[in-house]
């Protein structure tokens, strides 16, 4: 990896890279996550996978580590460009934390609000990246996401219930003038990949299409320098449950 290409990362806080997966490569992970939804769902436990019509059970919108359930993803995780590249951005040896899998339905599939995986991951120092793979042509009729520059430098933002399903938590003061004028969307095909570091903000836009969906896949690595606060994250996930 270029020198300008951290730089550029450090700065802006995320990169886009355009055909980082061939088609070949993009058909394969399609097909293995087709066979997990169509023959091996029942296999997963349900709080590793959510409907986005969750009272009807339709619209698969998203299945959490997919590495514990297929060794296909185990090493897409720990022994792959993604592993390399998280490596060199975070100036790091990493760690492989999940694979997940995300969906927007046609028509139905709903905004994802603005927030940072940082104020999840709970992490200090904040060491982390995640990797979002399109494996679908994605614009803004059916989902595209943004990221506004260089707000990876200005901690964490104040987070509070979205009533997202798989989302729970969203930056509360999103929208100043200096997020909406940093804000960049991007449109994605197949094979492009969308990095970016846990603190900057982003978020993506609901599936207004008529019969697009909107498949991607994500990858989280943690720098082995970051440590979890164990204790708040258990306190944080139990909050959630009280109220679910």
């Amino acid at each position: 990896m270029k020198g300008t290409t951290k730089m550029k990362f450090e700065k802006e806080g995320y990169l886009y890279f355009p055909e980082f997966l061939s088609i070949s490569e993009i058909d394969t992970i399609k097909s293995k996550l087709n066979e997990i939804v169509d023959n091996k769902l029942h296999e997963i436990p349900s709080a590793h996978y959510k409907f986005e019509d969750a009272a009807n059970k339709k619209g698969i919108k998203m299945i959490q580590d997919l590495q514990l359930y297929d060794p296909f993803f185990e090493k897409i995780l720990l022994e792959s460009k993604f592993s390399a590249l998280a490596t060199a951005l975070l100036g790091e040896s990493v760690i492989g934390k999940t694979v997940e899998f995300f969906n927007k339905p046609a028509k139905i599939g709903k905004g994802t609000p603005p927030h940072q995986d940082g104020y999840y991951f709970m992490l200090d120092p904040m060491s982390a990246v995640t990797f979002w793979v399109a494996l679908e042509e994605v614009d803004q009729n059916n989902g595209w996401v943004s990221y506004v520059k260089g707000s990876h430098l200005n901690g964490v933002r104040t987070h509070g219930r979205s009533g997202t399903i798989g989302f729970s938590q969203e930056i509360l003061d999103f929208g100043t003038p200096s997020d909406l004028e940093n804000e960049e969307f991007i449109a994605t095909k197949p094979g492009d990949v969308l990095v970016h570091h846990a603190l900057t903000i982003h978020r993506a836009a609901p599936n207004t299409s008529l019969d697009r969906s909107r498949k991607a896949l994500g990858l989280i690595y943690f720098g082995a320098s970051a440590k979890e606060d164990l204790d708040a994250k258990k306190a944080y996930l139990a909050s959630l449950n009280k109220i679910d």
